[in-house]
């Protein structure tokens, strides 16, 4: 027999306020009856529709450009002039052969697929003046023209980067450019933290996109893939290592397969995978180990990603792999135009210094965006450091007194099976706008939990079933 637990009124220390004068307020929709469409079969059709780019079966090799295999040699303008030729040839692969590979940015051109051969080793610059002139992009969901990423698309169809190679991001030569903590940074030393708060102010006062210029002089680190308005998309095979920031970012992009990859990365902000306002993606078989999340969807930061009003929707995840990090699949912080039709199909958590396993997170500062329509189940996990899954209004601790009410509703997990936690549901809503309805758990069973099996604070519609806590009935 489901149990359905009543709204809970919040007990915190966290001051409660009531919505200031003028505050964005989302209004709660009808929701449809849960269980009147197969939420699998749905992902399967999205799956279905996803073109995988079909590439004509040419390979010119970057050796032939003036590439040198040397680890010394800047190959940068020889892997251009690569995929200049290929895509005037109609396409084909760009292939690296064996050996080390120095480059700065490389911008994919449409009907390409860079190809990492194996015992191939992309090693990218360290040296910030190879990834200029800046580019159009986003930085932590905030639009800004900034360093290029290291592999960067704008607008192109048809792009791929395969094989069984690695690229290298030399990640810990950026990573200096975030003070440990406040006392480590002195004065003189780079730090984005000045440019970060700047980007932030200048996307909730409008300023125009072409006015938000970065790169050179400042120090908001670029992201490692990022396919940008980009079509059929395909990154497939490649080991990614040391990301300066986040490491796969599709960006306003459509028809998205990211399969067979290993991202390796410790530091900081080195999300595994951030689609980020992006339609129909299918991540599958890949291994993340990362010190922050693995898989964050995002859809732009506060007024920005109202202004964009494209959400993140329709993606698909399937038998992943995780170790360290954040959470294993996170949702937000930054989702102000939404996140929806999430599909998360077999994950398996092989390292109990995980955090989270699901991670639901926004704050009143960020945006107002409505999370719904999450299914996510087949979850084995070898234990997290925290709740096992958390969904909070209040990331990173901000009280309710921002200008924004998110909404996380149609949110439902089955199937769980972890060996360790601190708790099992770690749910906290607003008091003048509670998480839900629509909030379910079933099938699952929680082994080692040490503290409160289920916390759950200005919540309404929660339900649970056949949930078992340290072999008792939950």
């Amino acid at each position: 027999m489901a149990e359905r637990t009543a709204l809970v009124t919040r007990r915190s220390f966290l001051k409660s306020s009531a919505l200031a004068a003028g505050s964005l307020v989302v209004p709660r929709l009808a929701l449809p009856a849960h269980g009147a469409t197969d939420p699998w079969a749905e992902a399967d059709a999205i799956v279905a529709r996803i073109v995988v780019p079909g590439l004509p079966a040419r390979d010119f090799n970057v050796k032939s450009y003036g590439a040198v295999a040397d680890g010394t040699t800047d190959c940068t303008a020889a892997i251009a002039k690569a995929i200049a030729a290929c895509n005037a040839a109609g396409g084909g692969r760009v292939v690296v052969p064996s050996g080390t590979f120095l480059t700065g940015a490389i911008h994919l051109k449409s009907n390409v697929n860079l190809y990492v051969a194996a015992g191939a080793v992309l090693r990218f610059s360290t040296d910030p003046k190879k990834y200029l002139p800046v580019v159009r992009t986003s930085w932590e969901a905030n639009d800004c023209y900034n360093y290029s990423p290291l592999i960067y698309a704008y607008r192109q169809t048809n792009i791929a980067v395969t094989g069984p190679g690695t690229l290298d991001g030399q990640g810990a030569a950026w990573w200096v450019w975030v003070p440990k903590a406040i006392w480590d940074w002195k004065p003189g030393m780079p730090s984005q933290g000045a440019d970060s708060r700047k980007l932030r102010a200048q996307g909730e006062s409008g300023v125009p996109v072409e006015q938000r210029v970065y790169g050179g002089g400042h120090y908001l680190r670029p992201h490692f893939i990022e396919p940008y308005g980009c079509t059929n998309v395909l990154i497939e095979g490649v080991t990614i290592k040391n990301s300066p920031f986040w490491t796969l970012h599709p960006l306003f992009s459509r028809g998205v397969t990211i399969r067979n990859v290993s991202v390796q990365s410790y530091g900081p902000n080195d999300d595994g995978c951030d689609p980020e306002c992006c339609t129909d993606v299918f991540i599958h078989d890949c291994h993340f180990n990362t010190k922050d999340d693995n898989i964050a969807i995002k859809s732009g930061r506060g007024a920005d990603g109202l202004r964009r009003a494209t959400p993140s929707k329709n993606i698909v995840i399937r038998n992943m792999r995780v170790s360290r990090g954040g959470g294993a699949i996170a949702i937000g912080s930054e989702e102000s135009a939404g996140v929806s039709h999430v599909y998360v199909d077999g994950l398996t958590g092989d390292d109990a210094r995980l955090s989270t396993a699901v991670l639901i997170k926004a704050q009143s500062h960020y945006g107002p965006g409505t999370v719904e329509h999450v299914y996510m189940r087949r979850f084995d996990l070898a234990g997290v450091l925290n709740g096992v899954i958390t969904m909070t209004y209040y990331y990173g601790g901000v009280p309710e007194d921002g200008p924004y009410r998110p909404t996380f509703r149609d949110i439902h997990y089955s199937g769980f099976t972890c060996r360790g936690s601190r708790n099992v549901l770690n749910l906290h809503g607003f008091p003048d706008h509670p998480i839900g309805p629509a909030i379910s758990l079933t099938g699952s069973t929680f082994t080692g939990v040490t503290g409160q099996a289920f916390v759950a604070e200005n919540v309404t519609g929660l339900t649970r079933s056949s949930v078992t806590v340290n072999g008792k009935p939950g």
